[in-house]
């Protein structure tokens, strides 16, 4: 597997929660650096083999914006 890709959303409360594509790996993080750190860890412990872990993790962040008519 060359890359999995993670949809990004910031919560209400400032942290952040990441969601893979096509897979359960699921985490959060209070900052960036914390949710980086938490979706290596998610994906080392998701693809127990080192041959099956993707090469690169992609942070994909989607940002919801509201506007008031």
């Amino acid at each position: 597997m060359k890359e999995i890709i993670f949809e990004v959303l910031e919560d209400a409360t400032g942290g952040y929660s990441a969601n893979a594509l096509g897979y359960g790996v699921h985490t959060q993080g209070d900052s960036l650096e914390e949710l980086r750190c938490n979706v290596r860890e998610a994906v080392n412990c998701y693809f127990d083999e080192e041959d099956d872990r993707p090469a690169i993790i992609r942070l994909h962040f989607v940002r919801d914006e509201v506007l008031a008519v």
